[in-house]
């Protein structure tokens, strides 16, 4: 029976949901990196479009393209932006010349088109050009059917005027806060290895709880942490680009070795963690595995899933000591554990789920040592 007021809900719910949905995607498009990016965008076209009818000769005619140039170039990070910038031009330079190979045959026609357009998606999959392939046809395109008879005049001023404004952008967001994302990084880091150590616990108040356990949803995150592991990748990644080419990075040091080893670190956690929840998942639910967790290895497995998520929760722990004193708490709970399956009698063979979850354990206190160390 459905509640009152899931009974009452008015017709508008849907159109409620829907808004919140679209305020939530708008309120994450508005985040202060893409007001900055967006910012600096503005200022770098703003600026080329001054600067644009002062070019020489017939390139004063087309300032239209020096903004386009500043937009073309404006990227999240420095490197990127050289990288996109050099690209472009390019591939600009390449559909320009391709359009002139062409258009010394005769006046441009519908077959003339084709064949630009052909051989320019062709020539934009050259390796290392990047998103400059995908300027070659457009440049051929926009010489050939806007150029017109004065093809050497549009050209020059086409690719000046765009020259311009990817000088103009690089420059800006070299010189305008170039972003670090340093510690976005570090957030990601520290997340993930809550995440983990949430997981553990959440698997260890299961192990307590009367068969089958009312709370499930920790048996459905495995793919959920999978995904995290990979975000945190890309995190660490951008953050390392981000500082090619910066000067802030002088001002503003980090150590992006150590993320790349903590990162290691947790993707090596995340796949022992998984299997932890499958084999635990399948223990409880599946009824066609052969293997059970018997009633005195529940306690004290339990103990040591719980323990070693609070070593790995301890990590973010500015006190040196409590880190310390949870490893060891963790490491004796797992040594504790692998003492009770050792005396178990030698021809039950019940404990394989355990003496897996145990592998996976003594793998996990490893790390969590490791990074003590």
């Amino acid at each position: 029976m459905s509640r009152p007021d899931e009974a009452d809900a008015p017709p508008r719910a849907p159109a409620r949901r829907a808004w919140r949905l679209v305020a939530g995607s708008v309120s994450k498009a508005l985040l202060w990196p893409r007001l900055q990016l967006a910012a600096k965008a503005g200022l770098a076209a703003g600026i080329a479009y001054f600067i644009a009818p002062f070019m020489p000769g017939s390139a004063a005619d087309y300032p239209y393209y020096a903004p386009l140039g500043a937009l073309v170039a404006m990227y999240e990070n420095v490197a990127g932006s050289i990288r996109q910038g050099l690209q472009t031009l390019v591939g600009l330079g390449l559909g320009i010349g391709l359009a002139f190979l062409l258009f010394s045959r005769g006046n441009p026609s519908p077959f003339t088109v084709a064949i630009v357009m052909g051989l320019g998606v062709v020539l934009a999959g050259l390796p290392r050009l990047g998103s400059g392939g995908d300027w070659i046809p457009t440049a051929a395109l926009l010489v050939l059917l806007v150029g017109g008879h004065d093809q050497d005049r549009f050209s020059f001023g086409y690719l000046l005027q765009m020259g311009v404004g990817v000088t103009v952008g690089i420059m800006v967001n070299l010189l305008v806060f170039p972003p670090l994302h340093f510690r976005a990084a570090t957030l990601s880091i520290a997340e993930l290895r809550l995440a983990l150590a949430r997981q553990l616990g959440d698997m260890a108040a299961a192990l307590r709880e009367s068969w089958p356990p009312q709370r499930e949803d920790w048996s459905r995150r495995s793919e959920k942490l999978a995904l995290s592991a990979r975000s945190v990748r890309q995190a660490v990644q951008k953050a390392d680009i981000s500082r090619q080419a910066n000067p802030r990075r002088v001002r503003y040091p980090h150590d992006l070795e150590r993320d790349y080893r903590h990162l290691r670190e947790l993707e090596s956690l995340t796949f022992h963690v998984q299997d932890v929840t499958q084999v635990l998942a399948d223990v409880i639910w599946d009824q066609d595995t052969p293997f059970v967790v018997p009633a005195e290895y529940t306690e004290p497995l339990a103990r040591a899933l719980a323990d070693v998520g609070a070593a790995l929760k301890a990590l973010t722990d500015e006190d040196p000591k409590h880190r310390v004193d949870r490893t060891a708490q963790a490491s004796g709970a797992v040594t504790s554990l692998a003492d009770a399956v050792a005396a178990g009698p030698s021809t039950d063979d019940a404990p394989g789920a355990v003496e897996s979850i145990l592998l996976s354990l003594h793998r996990m206190m490893r790390i969590v040592n490791a990074h003590q160390a």
